[in-house]
């Protein structure tokens, strides 16, 4: 069973220096129909003004992946990181007890805006205490899936604190994948560059889908394209 949610359905706010969608229910944005899926919880995609940003602020008992795909975000948080990230990159923050972790993220170009998707995913437990990660995953020239995050950070993967792993696939046009889903778990799959097609419904950049009850997802693209898969409890 397929749950799509399409690119120009989302929550959609233009506040000038921030243009930002939003899949799930997310600050001012409120959809009862949209409230996340199973551990996912918040998928944003957001296009930052060059100079521009979001201040210190905090978060508590979630976990963060941020993803860039164009420009640079420079982040600074309560536990004395500060680095870039930038395309290739994945960064995985656990806000942790307590007061959580404060940080901020901000387009250090003076010229170019940036273009990223933040994920929230529920953790396993509350009060972890807050951690951060940042790494390089270069494209390999593979098709295929590749992991970047999972409970026990095998495979160079970033170590998240839920029963969920994360794949990025950089495919080429006419690329055929098949990826099973393991006895009762669920995956979505978010488009993030490109167009694909999965089980005779065409996907363009934006789209979103959840799969429940099928044994595997077997897409063909039909464009160069960059895809993002969470495989779920």
């Amino acid at each position: 069973m397929l749950h799509i949610r399409r690119h120009d359905e989302r929550g959609h706010f233009d506040h000038g220096w921030l243009d930002t969608y939003h899949t799930f229910s997310f600050s001012e944005y409120h959809d009862p129909a949209h409230m996340g899926f199973r551990a996912l919880r918040v998928i944003n995609e957001d296009r930052v003004a060059p100079g521009q940003g979001f201040g210190m602020h905090g978060h508590r008992d979630m976990e963060i992946v941020t993803i860039v795909l164009d420009g640079a975000l420079e982040h600074r948080d309560s536990l004395g990181n500060g680095e870039v990230l930038r395309p290739g990159e994945v960064q995985r923050m656990s806000a942790g007890a307590g007061a959580g972790i404060r940080h901020s993220e901000f387009n250090p170009s003076a010229t170019e805006p940036v273009h990223l998707y933040q994920i929230w995913l529920l953790p396993s437990q509350k009060d972890l205490a807050p951690s951060y990660e940042q790494k390089a995953f270069p494209a390999t020239g593979v098709d295929d899936f590749r992991l970047i995050a999972s409970p026990d950070g095998r495979a160079g993967a970033l170590t998240i604190h839920q029963d969920v792993e994360l794949y990025l696939a950089d495919v080429h046009d006419g690329t055929e994948l098949l990826r099973p889903i393991r006895s009762g778990r669920a995956a979505w799959l978010q488009v993030l560059r490109g167009q694909v097609t999965l089980k005779g419904q065409p996907l363009v950049a934006g789209d979103g889908v959840g799969v429940i009850d099928e044994a595997a997802i077997e897409l063909r693209a039909s464009a160069d394209s960059k895809l993002l898969l969470f495989d779920l409890a």
